[in-house]
């Protein structure tokens, strides 16, 4: 008789089991079997002994998916995990699942960064066809490994903790300030956002009565400028209750907060977003600019990645000669101008920067912080469509798309175009390996790369990646 087993994404399932973890996998997770199934366990580390919890686990399905709920034999790599809210065994024991958003917190920051460039060497391999091997006999590829950017803060920051600027919050039921659990409905209250950098925390949103309240997503620049908060009312109000809301709740963020803040309405379908108390745009900095980014739009959340990523992007370009005065560049995927601004200083005014953005409201942000620049031609639309428009040549290109990556026609598109070299940003693993496949086959190679944890306690990371023309395979 086949067991009946929990439904996915319950707090108290009915079977747990006992498994020996194998190697980690992208995604924040490790591989584990137990009667030939695999299952995608998180909150372990590989070689422990561990007894799971499933939360995905349908009879048909190819693999299922498990919470650590107790530690049989650890590894000496795990660590007490700093927040207990994210902590799969404490939440285990109470029957409840951990929030998302720390998934590595129990594991030391060594080894987090060991794990990080094993998942990133494994797409490499499996997606682009690159071996260890063939890594070794190129300098200047992973030479450093994946790179812990806070090792020389605060001791706080050492451990990982106080980076971000931006953070995203549900709300219960009863109007607390909440996370979702991973993969989950289940919205656990938090009291802290230990990764948060202070100004977030010193909110003290959890004290607010939030009812009325769906989403809310808090901006706090590293510069120290005044922070936003977005509200998100429920779905199910209408308008007068919605608006009574919001400004209810408005205004008991404004009397908590012991500095200035600001407070916006948000509709995160159209990102539309209504002033309540301030302005509905923070001021951010980097490379030696003002950059304006309004509402929910795109901006690197640690507070070091800005400057880490144009250092090294743009440092690329500028050491291989195919950025310097007069040069004719793009930056795609251009957000407000992070990497646009520094291009347009390093061509002058002599050279010319086509800035693309999908997002209607970024690009117009992007128009506001370059308007002083007249070498920036800012175009708003999808990449693929502007790069078949333009015809048009580049001497060198930065390419930062989202997570999903940039895709076989925009690759193809952008690799006829005939740049002598490409920086392209990644913030995740496997897009950036399949990606790299595709300029591979196009006739391309990377002649550099370097990986970055700007997302300390989880299991996401950064690479920069130089991509020059070689022979075509």
């Amino acid at each position: 008789m086949t067991p009946v087993l929990p439904q996915a994404n319950t707090a108290a399932p009915t079977a747990d089991l006992i498994v020996t973890v194998g190697p980690v996998a992208h995604g924040g997770h490790c591989v584990a079997r137990h009667e030939g199934r695999v299952i995608f366990v998180r909150h372990a580390l590989p070689g422990e002994v561990v007894k799971v919890r499933l939360t995905d686990h349908e009879e048909g399905a190819s693999f299922w998916r498990a919470d650590v709920v107790e530690i049989l034999e650890p590894s000496a790599d795990r660590v007490p995990h700093f927040w207990p809210e994210a902590d799969a065994v404490a939440a285990g024991r109470r029957g409840k699942l951990p929030v998302g958003g720390a998934e590595f917190g129990h594991i030391s920051r060594n080894a987090q960064l060991a794990l990080k460039e094993a998942v990133l060497r494994e797409q490499l391999q499996r997606l682009a066809g690159i071996d260890a091997e063939w890594i070794a006999a190129r300098a200047g590829i992973l030479d450093a490994g994946v790179e812990d950017i806070d090792a020389n803060g605060t001791e706080a920051q050492q451990a990982g903790l106080g980076w971000r600027t931006r953070a995203a919050f549900a709300v219960t039921p009863s109007g607390r300030l909440g996370m979702h659990a991973h993969r989950s409905t289940q919205i656990v209250p938090v009291s802290v956002m230990p990764l948060a950098v202070d100004a977030i925390n010193e909110l003290r949103l959890w004290e607010i009565d939030l009812t009325g309240i769906s989403r809310i997503e808090v901006a706090a620049p590293a510069n120290g400028s005044v922070p936003l908060v977005l509200l998100a009312p429920g779905e199910e109000l209408g308008e007068k209750a919605a608006g009574l809301a919001l400004k209810r709740v408005s205004n008991a963020i404004k009397a908590a907060a012991t500095g200035p803040v600001s407070v916006a309405g948000w509709n995160p379908e159209s990102g539309a977003t209504t002033v309540l108390a301030g302005r509905g745009w923070v001021s951010e900095t980097a490379a030696g600019h003002e950059f304006r980014v309004t509402g929910a739009g795109f901006w690197q959340i640690h507070r070091q990645a800005p400057a880490v990523l144009t250092d090294v992007a743009l440092g690329y370009l500028s050491d291989g000669g195919f950025l310097a005065p007069g040069a004719g560049v793009a930056d795609l995927y251009a957000g407000a101008g992070l990497f646009t601004a520094p291009l347009a200083d390093a061509v002058g005014e002599t050279g010319t920067v086509l800035s693309v953005e999908g997002s209607a409201g970024t690009s117009r942000d992007a128009r506001k912080n370059l308007h002083a620049a007249p070498q920036v031609s800012i175009t708003q639309g999808r990449v693929e469509r502007v790069l078949s428009d333009a015809r048009r040549s580049f001497d060198a290109v930065v390419l930062d798309p989202p997570r999903a990556g940039a895709g076989k026609a925009v690759v193809r598109q952008l690799a006829a175009t005939g740049p002598r070299a490409i920086a392209y940003v990644s913030c995740d693993p496997a897009s950036f390996a399949r990606d790299l496949s595709y300029f591979r086959n196009n006739g391309w190679e990377l002649a550099a790369l370097r990986a970055f944890d700007l997302y300390p306690h989880t299991h996401h990371l950064e690479t920069v990646a130089l991509l020059t023309p070689g022979e075509r395979r």
